[in-house]
């Protein structure tokens, strides 16, 4: 067996720092959206200028120049909305320099493995850690670093120079304009998507203010007003320079918290976009929240545990009590990740549901790997196992993570995360063979689970060792449960007892005497105590 790598310790997720809801804007009139167009096209063009002046800032960037871009965009809006485009500017910044730091790591370990594997003979076979050498691939995967050497150096240059690349509206969109034929589109119905994804209205909320937000207003009773730029103030028709929709706004989640927060005059910030393949206007409100409580890790595993392991189509989870036994049948929480983006979103949330529903009818907390397939699924490293990339690929692991850790904290239900190491492995040798019988099936998946809950719970995976029997007939009983650490009597490390034909060996100097490190991995079991019968 190769040198095993550190489990990290569980920890307790913390719950959400803020909170979204959206709502349609219905029966809009065409002066309506003409004007949200307008807005939003004037709005959308000057934060494409002030995006472009921020990368081209690049790390000489201060508050100064902050101050100074914020200070030419007042006079072609106003000052909330120079605020909103500039804070929204250093946000795509940001963002885009932490995507490039995760591309700079993607290359420099497909680097390290595709020079690895080219350093090995031709043919060797890899071991459990590491592939081993290319074969009739070689000379490709030659050529394959030379590329991305090339691609490191040009991004390491880009990355020190404070060079990013980024695309107003989405480069995936961008890219559509030069595949209309595959994508089944017409060059009108891109036009519309490219201008509704560069429109910018939103704007953030001001505490103090008349409901929360001084530029896009909405009042208790759903009427929606907007502050208009400078430039495109005679639109107005309402005093002050506002112009009111016809529409009205009414949250069904949530909407008693933004009702409380509108009262009150604390910030809410608004953003309102257009759908243009359902012809759809949308207004979303999302305002921070304090940091909930989080529960101390003892007090979560007090009752016991659901062990969750994540697949590419399904949820497997298994009851667990305090000890680490598992209860009852495993669970099955299914869902299916083709069509919409849309529909695999609720389909992952009605999947999430009712495991929170079953883990609070019980009260029990949830334990689940905290997985980052981020690394994990290039070819350099899976080579031309093309079908399990695509498999790690179609796990939702970012969006089921945040939708859970979401959902968890509205319903009170405490969330273990655990290192994912070996849980698929040791889950099957220790804990599928036991589980199955004439009547059950116990797939790896559902062991798995077993083998998170017990982790989360802070027990070895491997199951306890059965003592020796009588005879056959098993007098005994199995005690291959997991017991309490206080319980009286729990197995620990059993002393090797000289047989008759071993009498040279002392009491308590066998090979495997007070070697208990299998209790946390795979490996040899605890060695079985011979019985001296005096006469």
């Amino acid at each position: 067996m190769g040198v095993l790598r550190e489990v990290a310790a569980p920890f307790v997720v913390p719950g959400p720092s803020g909170v979204a809801v959206r709502d349609r804007l219905k029966h809009l009139t065409a002066d309506d959206e003409q004007v949200l167009r307008l807005v939003g096209d004037h709005l959308g063009s000057l934060a494409s200028r002030d995006l472009k002046a921020r990368c081209t800032a690049g790390l000489d960037h201060d508050g100064d120049a902050w101050a100074e871009r914020k200070r030419v965009l007042t006079g072609q809006s106003s000052s909330r909305w120079a605020g909103s485009i500039t804070k929204a500017t250093h946000d795509q910044w940001g963002l885009a320099r932490r995507a490039q730091l995760a591309h700079v790591q993607s290359l420099e370990a497909g680097v390290r493995t595709v020079a690895h594997r080219l350093s090995l003979p031709v043919g060797e076979k890899g071991g459990g850690h590491a592939p081993g050498g290319y074969r009739r691939e070689w000379h490709a995967k030659s050529r394959r670093l030379r590329v991305l050497q090339d691609r490191l150096e040009a991004v390491q240059a880009d990355w020190q120079a404070g060079i990013v690349h980024v695309v107003r509206g989405g480069k995936q969109l961008l890219t559509t304009r030069h595949h209309l034929r595959a994508a089944g589109l017409s060059e009108a119905a891109w036009r519309a998507r490219w201008q509704a994804g560069r429109r910018f209205v939103q704007a953030d909320g001001e505490s103090g203010k008349r409901y929360g937000n001084e530029t896009i207003r909405v009042t208790p009773d759903g009427e929606v007003s907007i502050k208009l730029p400078a430039p495109l103030a005679y639109l107005a028709n309402a005093p002050h320079g506002r112009y009111v929709l016809a529409a009205r706004v009414a949250f069904a989640h949530r909407g008693e918290q933004w009702a409380d927060r509108v009262a009150t005059n604390r910030a809410v910030a608004y953003r309102i976009h257009e759908d243009p393949v359902r012809g759809r206007w949308y207004l979303t409100a999302s305002w921070t929240i304090p940091p909930a409580l989080a529960v101390p890790l003892s007090a979560a595993r007090a009752h016991g545990m659901i062990g969750v392991d994540t697949n590419a189509d399904h949820l497997a989870a298994w009851r667990l009590d305090q000890h680490g036994n598992p209860i009852g049948a495993p669970l099955r929480f299914g869902y299916d990740l083709s069509g919409t983006a849309s529909h695999r979103d609720a389909q992952v949330r009605h999947a999430l549901i009712r495991l929170l529903h079953f883990a609070r009818r019980h009260g029990l907390a949830i334990a689940i790997e905290d997985l980052d397939f981020g690394a994990e699924k290039t070819r350099e490293k899976h080579g031309r196992r093309k079908r399990f990339r695509k498999l790690i690929s179609g796990m939702p692991v970012a969006k089921l993570r945040s939708r859970l850790a979401a959902m968890a904290a509205e319903l009170g239900v405490p969330l273990i995360a655990v290192d994912p190491a070996y849980t698929s492995r040791w889950g099957a040798q220790h804990w599928q063979k036991p589980l199955t019988s004439k009547n059950r099936n116990t797939t790896r998946h559902e062991a798995a689970s077993i083998a998170i809950g017990r982790r989360a719970l802070g027990h070895p995976i491997r199951r306890r060792t059965a003592p020796p029997h009588d005879d056959q007939s098993d007098r005994r009983g199995h005690r291959t449960a997991q017991a309490g650490p206080g319980a009286p009597g729990r197995e620990g490390t059993r002393p090797r007892i000289p047989g008759p034909r071993t009498r040279c060996v002392p009491p308590g100097c066998g090979a495997k005497a007070g070697d208990q490190c299998a209790q946390h991995r795979s490996g040899h079991a605890a060695e079985p105590v011979q019985l001296i019968l005096s006469l």
